[in-house]
Order: structure tokens, then sequence, then C-alpha cells
């Protein structure tokens, strides 16, 4: 398995920005989600119900505050 790596808040912005990464809200209570949720994130929730559709070459990165 690989190991995941660290990305900086400028990398995951512009990735996320250009469609190159998705960005998810780690927590599965959507309410604290929605707490911290960044611009551009989708919640976990919302991630496994589109999981199905996601290029498998796409970046996910996930986060939690």
């Amino acid at each position: 398995m690989t190991k995941p790596k660290g990305i900086s808040a400028a990398e995951t912005r512009q990735d996320v920005t250009s469609g190159k990464a998705l960005l998810v809200c780690a927590y599965r209570d959507e309410e604290a989600c929605r707490k911290v949720q960044l611009e551009g994130s989708i919640s976990l929730t919302q991630f496994e119900s589109r999981l199905e559709g996601v290029p498998k070459d796409r970046e996910i990165v996930f986060y939690c505050a």
C-alpha cells in the first residue's frame, strides 16, 4: 500500500480549483463537517455516494480540523 503524502494548503487549493483533486471533509458527522467546511470541499457522505464515479487517477485530499 502506498503511504499517503502530505500536501500544502496552497497546492491543495490549486489542485481543487483546477479539478485535479477532490477535497473531502473527513468527518462522518454532517454537522461537524459544515462547521469546518472549506471552499470547494464535499462531505464524506457526499464522497461515498459519488465514489463509483470518481476517476481512478483523480487525487483525493481528506482533511479534518
